[in-house]
């Protein structure tokens, strides 16, 4: 007589399907989890109001600049020349501020001049503010590059992201930003 006669068999696999939209909920809640760890430390309500160096020249505010914005939602991306993943979410920058107003701030990139280069070296055209020292991004809860905030049209934060976002992500809480503002 053989052992396998007197084991019960094995209970059924769940359906493929099954197991793949669990794999894919458990991982969506780990992206999630990861973004709200990230992003815990932004304040909500009203955007930190701040002025500091161009690298155009001269000075710029958020008040002034949103000011010329103020028929919707805008963008304010936060950056840094050392950064890899910043590099590579340049083409979906571009293609935004092709159809919606961004803001860049140059986090911990050098003074003015240093980033104007970069900016020239990276063939971009970008209206930036310099945040030499980082107190911009502090004030906003951001400890990492690349970051996006969307203020909707009463300047309020609606979202913010760490690390890379795609141009379809970005475009799309410009989008729901404007809704619900």
């Amino acid at each position: 007589m053989s052992d396998s006669a007197s084991t019960p068999p094995a209970p059924p696999k769940p359906p493929r399907k099954r197991r793949y939209v669990q794999d894919l909920a458990f991982i969506a809640a780990i992206v999630l989890g990861m973004q709200w760890l990230q992003t815990r430390h932004v304040p909500e309500g009203a955007a930190p109001a701040f002025a500091a160096p161009s690298a155009a020249g001269g000075q710029i505010s958020l008040a002034e600049w949103r000011a010329g914005h103020a028929e919707g939602p805008v963008g304010l991306y936060f950056w840094a020349d050392w950064c890899v993943v910043c590099a590579a979410q340049q083409g979906a920058v571009e293609a935004v501020q092709a159809d919606w107003p961004v803001l860049t701030v140059a986090m911990q990139s050098g003074d003015e001049a240093s980033v104007a280069k970069v900016l020239a070296a990276k063939g971009v055209d970008w209206t930036t503010a310099v945040d030499a020292d980082g107190r911009i991004a502090a004030r906003y809860g951001l400890h990492g590059v690349p970051a996006f905030v969307v203020l909707d049209r009463d300047g309020r934060i609606r979202s913010a992201t760490i690390g890379y976002t795609s141009e379809w992500g970005i475009r799309a809480r410009l989008w729901w930003a404007g809704l619900v503002g």
